[in-house]
């Protein structure tokens, strides 16, 4: 088989698993993600609003600050390391079918995405000027890097 029709269908095939679901988070988040938790995903109005429904949903177990207990974990600090190399499209789907834990997957889309806002927010992650959605194909192409990735090369600068 040629190199070319070799690499034409590996690339259909991993094509279809990552549409299947058949990827790994770390290798659906590699393939997929086009923008960095550290662009500004969400709006500060949004996170004032993940916190409230995280006080009303999230806090009696992960505590005020989200800083967990000897039973929960946190959900700041090691819980951002935690998730590096997935995509937001990942913890949305945690939060949307586990949480909370007395009713999960009872959260309505909207609500899950501002929560995910503040989590965000909390965790010191930069605002911008969208919200965040509740859209798992918006949310796949958004990586979560708990460090702050390096600024890409100009091309004067890849010049030298």
């Amino acid at each position: 088989m040629s190199p070319i029709i070799t690499r034409s269908l590996f690339a259909g095939l991993a094509a279809i698993a990552l549409g299947a679901g058949l990827l790994p988070p770390s290798a659906r988040a590699q393939a997929t993600t086009s923008q960095s938790i550290w662009d500004g995903v969400y709006t500060d109005a949004q996170a004032a609003r993940g916190a409230g429904q995280y006080g009303q949903h999230c806090a009696v177990c992960h505590g005020p600050a989200a800083e967990g207990s000897f039973v929960v974990p946190p959900l700041t600090g090691e819980f951002i390391a935690d998730w590096t190399g997935t995509n937001l499209a990942d913890l949305y789907d945690k939060i949307q079918t586990t949480m909370p834990l007395n009713a999960p997957g009872t959260l309505r889309p909207a609500n899950t995405a501002d929560i995910l806002a503040y989590l965000l927010k909390v965790n010191n992650f930069p605002a911008g000027q969208k919200e965040l959605g509740a859209a798992l194909a918006e949310l796949g192409a958004i990586s979560f890097d708990a460090t702050r990735p390096k600024p890409a090369a100009s091309s004067r600068e890849r010049a030298r």
